[in-house]
């Protein structure tokens, strides 16, 4: 088998094969720095490593490019709403370059503990303004702009397939469905490449260019830098599903338009929402948390990447603070079986990948063929569990096979100190066994019965005795 992707554009899940044999570029658009992330924005992040490692895991070598929106932004994708970054400016009390390298760091530390592999560039708007005059300068000669009311816009009119990505073309896209009118739009859908006249006052990040002082219209920069360092014409592209039918949309008219090349980009893939009882989680709505809200909950940030392992990335997923725990007991349990293999072989060490064999091999066979199935984790979640749990697989195999599983799944497994799982999971055995004698005196077995077979899926095993309870691990 070979690796399928679900491909936005088409709407299908298709062959993947790069541009170069073995090489891929990949583009992800990365974070407004006016605010913290939200756990809704991190789902993203989290499925997107998750296809980096599995590219990576499949052997291709990839050129990974996020950029950081550090220069004004709309609260609207469709060039309405407030300045993101002079409201954050605003609310916080800070300069606007004060917001976005406070913010810029805060975002890199979430990346850290939730382990995302950093990506091999991180390019700021700021740094990469003339990068952006030049691009519009190109459409411009190409015939795609025109002036109007102190800005410049892209004129999607000129374009035979501007709303590909959405399945609707031009002739078909109702103007007003999302777009507030403005009156020195050509058309509803035309957006704003640079602004040199806007309705906020006092703007501070401004740049000189050929059609006066201001500052670059929100959607240029994601062209104008990937293709700075991933030439013309890439592989692929991701963002939220809330960036398909404006902000690439809008990259897809605008790259192709100055280039000529077509398609620009050749597999656009999307992650969907994280949502609060069934709503969308944003920031505009105050509607969100962070990642660190949860930590000071008690919860791992690895908690939560494994809360997300959960669903396909193309699926909602609600949150709650009840499946988190049920993640949390998931990832413990994983943790706590991992630890006890390598305390009952304490020199244990792991076959090299070529010797791995027979039912190892073979679950690492259904491993590799679930993520070629457009990343199907939570199916490969299954004989990740069928190999921790299965006795009959030597110690030195499953290592292998579970390091090389970890490749993709990211949880670090590798990592933990025995003696703080330990702590742990004596504070947490202790507590369920006091809920557990709680309940036996109100008489309510049922609980009770739960509460053991709970820990009996972690492996352990409780021992009435006339002395009280006791508890053991369970032998692997």
């Amino acid at each position: 088998m070979s690796l399928a992707l679900f491909n936005t554009l088409g709407r299908e899940t298709q062959e993947f094969v790069p541009i170069v044999e073995n090489q891929v570029g990949l583009y992800t658009c990365g974070p407004t720095v006016y605010q913290y992330a939200h756990i809704g924005n991190l789902r993203t992040y989290i499925f997107e490593d998750l296809l980096v490692r599995t590219l990576r895991f499949f052997g291709y070598k990839v050129k990974h490019v996020m950029n950081i929106t550090d220069v004004g932004h709309l609260t609207d994708d469709a060039d309405q709403g407030e300045d993101k970054m002079l409201k954050g400016a605003r609310e916080q009390r800070k300069s606007v370059w004060e917001i976005a390298e406070f913010y810029t760091q805060a975002f890199f530390r979430d990346l850290e503990v939730l382990n995302i592999t950093k990506p091999d560039i991180a390019c700021r708007a700021t740094d990469h303004i003339q990068d952006m005059i030049d691009l519009i300068v190109r459409i411009e000669k190409a015939g795609f702009t025109y002036q109007a009311g102190g800005n410049v816009y892209f004129d999607v009119g000129k374009t035979a397939n501007f709303g590909k990505l959405t399945g609707q073309l031009r002739e078909d896209l109702k103007a007003g469905a999302r777009i507030a009118i403005d009156p020195n739009k050509k058309n509803p859908h035309d957006f704003v490449l640079w602004f040199t006249r806007s309705k906020f006052e006092h703007q501070t990040m401004l740049w000189d260019s050929p059609w006066g002082r201001g500052y670059p219209g929100w959607h240029i920069e994601c062209s104008a830098m990937s293709m700075k360092y991933l030439g013309e014409q890439f592989d692929i592209h991701c963002g939220g599903i809330d960036h398909i039918p404006v902000h690439h949309s809008n990259e897809i008219a605008q790259s192709e338009a100055a280039t000529g090349k077509i398609p620009w980009v050749r597999y656009w893939l999307h992650g969907e929402f994280l949502v609060l009882a069934k709503e969308k989680m944003a920031k505009s709505g105050g509607n969100f948390l962070t990642l660190s809200s949860l930590e000071e909950k008690g919860y791992d940030a690895l908690d939560y990447r494994y809360f997300c392992l959960g669903a396909h990335y193309r699926s909602p997923l609600q949150f709650s603070f009840k499946a988190l725990n049920a993640a949390r007991s998931g990832r413990r349990n994983m943790i706590e079986r991992i630890l006890r293999l390598k305390e009952e072989n304490p020199n244990l060490e792991a076959v090299p990948p070529e010797k791995v064999a027979g039912r190892a091999a073979g679950l690492l066979k259904s491993f590799r063929g679930a993520l070629e199935q457009d990343l199907n984790v939570p199916k490969a979640l299954v004989p990740f569990w069928e190999l921790i749990k299965d006795k009959s697989i030597a110690p030195e195999q499953k290592l292998a096979v579970l390091s090389e599983m970890d490749r993709v799944l990211g949880l670090d497994i590798a990592s933990i100190e025995p003696e703080e799982i330990d702590l742990q999971l004596k504070s947490e055995v202790e507590t369920l066994i006091e809920e557990r004698e709680q309940v036996r005196r109100r008489k309510d077995y049922v609980r009770a019965d739960e509460i053991r077979d709970c820990l009996r899926q972690r492996g352990i095993i409780l021992e009435d005795t006339p002395e009280g309870v006791r508890w053991k691990k369970e032998k692997l």
